[in-house]
């Protein structure tokens, strides 16, 4: 009881230190921009930027850019995971195929996937699907590594002991590897999400004509650095609630772990 008692009061003074951190830089931002030890043009202000927010939410527009990249976002994590975690299952499966595969693998990891996302939406298509396909481009390949890494690792006697007991490689594996590294795959996912925002992001400065990533790219464009740094800022916000969804289900999933359920 003590024990949770001081983690609690530990987590509300990080929590807080962290909100008067934020208000702290905030404040300095906008008193260097007004005291012209900042360039408002180039770096814009706290105030100018909510102001702009403000106007956007007010006329529903925000929504739409906000709607369309979490779609292409929350599309791009749960493909791409799902494949890599599945793609992984085979190479933990097959030996032979892991070796054949391995070269290409790592080929695969080191391509420049943001320089050839033009390609990419070339072959998938200029919309939704083009950009999803960019996301998943570059989150899936690590996703394969870390999960099948995460797979061979698991402690080999306890493997022995299920095959001494005639188990199954099917049995091992849903008995043994995959409930010891449901968190390890959580982790993998809470990577994936910022992964994910880059390529969705990287799309829609090529293609799409809605989106956060173009609403950055139209601001730049037109000299509006406050537009610039709204689309980050709302960008930041939900990149971080999409991380602390994830991260509460992983704390829930050790918990569990922790009780032996």
């Amino acid at each position: 009881m003590k024990h949770s008692k001081k983690y609690r009061i530990a987590r509300t003074k990080l929590i807080l230190s962290q909100i008067l951190l934020f208000i702290l830089i905030l404040t300095m931002w906008e008193l260097g921009t007004r005291l012209r030890i900042l360039d408002d043009f180039l770096f814009s202000k706290p105030s100018s930027i909510a102001s702009l927010l403000w106007a956007y939410i007010k006329n529903h527009e925000i929504f739409k850019h906000i709607y369309i990249s979490l779609l292409e976002t929350v599309l791009g994590i749960v493909i791409g995971s799902a494949a890599g975690v599945f793609i992984a299952v085979i190479l933990w499966a097959s030996r032979r195929l892991t070796k054949l595969l391995e070269p290409f693998l790592v080929i695969l990891n080191a391509l420049p996937k943001t320089a050839l996302a033009p390609i990419m939406i070339i072959w998938a298509g200029t919309g939704v699907t083009g950009i999803v396909v960019v996301a998943i481009s570059i989150l899936i390949v690590i996703t394969i590594l870390s999960t099948y890494n995460y797979f061979i690792n698991v402690d080999s006697e306890k493997i022995q002991m299920m095959k001494s007991f005639n188990a199954s490689k099917y049995q091992v594996f849903i008995k043994l590897v995959f409930p010891a590294n449901l968190v390890n795959i959580i982790s993998v996912v809470k990577i994936n999400i910022g992964m994910a925002w880059v390529g969705v992001i990287v799309g829609e400065f090529l293609v799409s004509r809605s989106g956060i990533g173009n609403l950055i790219m139209y601001g730049g464009q037109i000299f509006r650095f406050d537009m610039v740094m709204m689309g980050v800022i709302v960008l930041s916000i939900f990149a971080y609630l999409m991380y602390e969804g994830v991260n509460i289900i992983e704390k829930i999933l050790i918990k569990k772990r922790g009780k032996g359920i």
